[in-house]
């Protein structure tokens, strides 16, 4: 006889769980992503650095924490970091990560050479962006939500953007008031507080740990029939997908081109549009502000996408967001008027936040719960080596055009191509038997 095994009946952990993630992912933004920017005029004018060897080491940040396959600790910490989480927990990955970005943060507070930029911004604090953000916090979402796993994902990663919006000025404040060494400690005491210890006192792995299901279903019959009824428009696997099976399937490199174009995309946008409306002899002021427009306009794609995707096919939604990111690039390339300048930015951070919360909504949703990490870990060095490669793309052709035309009239056509691509990935058949 099937018998319904009940789970423990107590308050269900997700949210909480979910609040410490979006403290975490947040102040990982906030407090280390975006945070090297704001002092590096203050350190420029304290040793006199050129700001080419101060923006070395926010390349090494990046390629340490995601682009990680040109180093030994490169896109190949993927892998590793999907690894630890399965062997150790996500929970651990997270205080573990933002251990070593509170180090790096104190370091900052100490230098007196330019290698040390490099060992305690680029390196440490490559290592906690690693361990700690991306696969880590959408492993997490994905072991507590299936049926609201878009929503939770879109909290998650608004939580980024208000941590981009809300610290800089903080750190502004810090660099004001006690100069900027002591502003690197304050913001290490912050990200002590909220990212290790808050965080790491909320987040839990996964809901079989604390005796209960996804979503808060109160028995086993019950999260087994959410898996396999299909939620009515929105699919949703009944099977755990193993790596080896996951990477035989079509969908699996079809989402993998998806996500590898929309940051090609996104990171040729973001290192060169500010040049591009200066070339157009729109101010300073006007520029900045179109590149902030689109980073705020993002949230809102964010929160769009995590309620949508509760009730829409991913792969309609997906066309939809990646429409709106190449009619904004087509905006741009005709910014006659400042009109067609916010429009860009407007459609590109919507269509953009919108990809960023999607595209793991619907790995989780096509490949299962117990393998994510790995399966996410193995795919981030393609993804994150081909993002890369726009910036400098994007730099070659203006050295060699004297104009943006060629690079970003590409990101358009490839963004119109992603569009039918989206369409093609349809969920996958049974593990094992792909082709």
């Amino acid at each position: 006889m099937n018998k319904s095994f009940p789970f423990k009946q107590k308050k269900f952990s997700g949210w909480s769980t979910l609040a410490g993630a979006m403290l975490a992912y947040g102040c990982i933004c906030g407090d280390v992503t975006y945070a090297y920017g704001v002092f590096l005029p203050s350190m420029n004018e304290a040793f006199g650095w050129p700001r080419s060897a101060l923006s070395g080491p926010y390349t090494l940040f990046l390629i340490t924490g995601g682009l990680l396959g040109f180093l030994i600790t490169g896109g190949l910490l993927g892998p590793l970091v999907g690894w630890t989480i399965a062997r150790f927990g996500a929970r651990k990955n997270v205080i573990f990560g933002n251990v070593f970005a509170v180090l790096g943060l104190l370091g900052m507070a100490q230098v007196r050479e330019i290698w040390q930029v490099y060992l305690f911004f680029g390196v440490m604090g490559g290592l906690g962006l690693a361990f700690s953000e991306f696969l880590t916090m959408t492993t997490v979402i994905n072991h507590w939500f299936i049926r609201k796993r878009s929503l939770a994902l879109g909290l998650l990663f608004a939580s980024g953007g208000v941590g981009g919006f809300l610290l800089p000025p903080l750190i502004i404040l810090f660099i004001s008031g006690l100069g900027w060494r002591w502003a690197w400690v304050c913001l290490s005491l912050v990200h002590l507080l909220l990212a290790v210890v808050l965080a790491g006192i909320l987040i839990r792995d996964t809901p079989e740990s604390e005796g209960q299901v996804p979503d808060g279903m109160t028995t086993n019959n019950s999260f087994e029939n959410l898996r396999s009824s299909g939620q009515g428009f929105i699919y949703s696997t009944s099977a755990d997908w193993t790596v080896h099976d996951s990477m035989r399937t079509p969908a699996l490199w079809l989402l993998l081109i998806l996500f590898s174009a929309v940051l090609f995309v996104h990171n040729m946008m973001t290192t060169h549009q500010v040049a591009y409306l200066r070339d157009l002899h729109y101010s300073p002021m006007v520029s900045a502000t179109a590149l902030g427009l689109m980073l705020g306009t993002s949230i809102l794609g964010r929160l769009i996408s995590g309620i949508l995707g509760m009730r829409f096919d991913g792969r309609g939604l997906a066309a939809v967001f990646l429409g709106c990111m190449a009619l904004g690039i087509v905006s741009l390339l005709n910014a006659g008027t400042i009109f067609f300048v916010y429009l860009y930015s407007i459609l590109t951070g919507i269509g953009f936040g919108g990809m960023i919360v999607l595209l793991p909504n619907v790995m989780g949703a096509y490949f299962g719960r117990k393998h994510f990490s790995r399966i996410v870990g193995w795919t981030t060095p393609v993804v994150t080596l081909v993002s890369a490669v726009s910036p400098i793309l994007a730099g070659f052709f203006y050295d060699r055009t004297g104009n943006y035309t060629i690079p970003f009239a590409a990101a358009a056509v490839l963004l119109f191509v992603s569009i039918v691509l989206a369409f093609l990935a349809r969920p996958p058949g049974v593990p094992g038997a792909a082709k």
